[in-house]
């Protein structure tokens, strides 16, 4: 072994399996399984909403557009192109990493739901988490990479199992790598039965913590949800769940009688900046690689493209 990663969420497996292609010698330790993380609860639509910096994270996003696109025509990786909309009460510009989406246009007025009044149409990548992190294991354990379940207690401790680290630990690099920029925004989500939605819908809420989100996969459907900075609370929250199904079936009304199949929380890795840099111990080379957020499915091969140069510079 020549690279240790540690965490096992997506940006976790991501990076350890674009290091293992390309040459390298990988184990992964984290310390919950893959589907116990917070990727496991993501929705997940790409677009790399409020993260920076923005030069790097556009040419992240892009790079990982390009792979999810990629992975969308493969059977079984939990990635598809849905078509949807992102629609507001006010017009306002989309972001800029909206130009690298195919098929972006302003929505007609009938495809607004009732009280909105702006909105664009676009395809992207959807991702269902849950079979995309199985995905991403068995992929890595295709070329024997094992995936150890076991807490890294320090940085120190990590360097001396290999000459690199890899840090994907996400919310625990605030312990970690000692760094007090790093904070969980909560987010709760919940999933229902399908009642024939195939399109998805994102909702701009401005500045609310109460989200409105639907991402239809097959036979169900993952609404969101909730931005709660600071909030610890991994336990859902029943009350929590029962509005957001209302907010979701008030734009959505075919959502009204949809089945509970299962409550979903996560606490998205939030920092002024995505950390991703490499700092030298006596004994080894530490890559830092967290603090995405709730984009870290939007960036995670762009950000393992660049931890694998940095790994493989002399």
């Amino acid at each position: 072994m020549d690279v240790l990663v540690i965490g096992a969420g997506v940006i976790g497996l991501t990076t350890a399996t674009t290091l293992t292609e390309a040459g390298h010698s990988v184990r992964v330790q984290a310390a919950e399984p893959p589907d116990l993380t917070t990727s496991a609860a993501a929705g997940a639509l790409w677009g790399p909403w409020l993260v920076e910096p923005h030069d790097r994270v556009y040419a992240w996003a892009a790079h990982t557009l390009h792979v999810l696109t990629e992975l969308a025509d493969t059977p079984g990786t939990g990635v598809r192109l849905a078509s949807g909309k992102d629609v507001s009460m006010a017009k306002h510009e989309p972001p800029d990493w909206f130009r690298l989406l195919p098929n972006l246009r302003s929505c007609t007025e009938d495809e607004l739901p009732p009280g909105y009044r702006h909105g664009v149409h676009y395809t992207a990548p959807l991702i269902d988490m849950p079979t995309h992190l199985a995905y991403l294991m068995k992929r890595l354990q295709a070329v024997s990479v094992e995936i150890e379940v076991a807490a890294v207690e320090s940085l120190q401790d990590a360097s001396s199992m290999a000459p690199v680290v890899v840090n994907c630990t996400g919310l625990g690099a605030r312990k970690l790598a000692g760094d007090d920029q790093l904070f969980p925004i909560r987010g709760q989500q919940l999933v229902v039965s399908n009642p024939g939605l195939t399109e998805f819908l994102e909702v701009d809420t401005g500045d609310s913590p109460d989200l409105i989100a639907i991402y239809p996969h097959g036979d169900h459907v993952v609404l969101g949800g909730t931005a709660e900075p600071g909030s610890r609370n991994r336990e859902p929250d029943l009350a929590t769940a029962e509005s957001i199904l209302a907010r979701c079936a008030a734009v959505q009304p075919l959502l009204k009688d949809a089945v509970v199949l299962e409550h979903r929380v996560g606490l998205r890795p939030t920092r002024p900046e995505i950390r991703l840099e490499e700092e030298h111990f006596v004994t080894s080379k530490v890559i830092h690689n967290y603090g995405h957020g709730g984009a870290g499915v939007s960036v995670a091969w762009g950000c393992a493209a660049t931890v694998t140069e940095l790994v493989s510079r002399q």
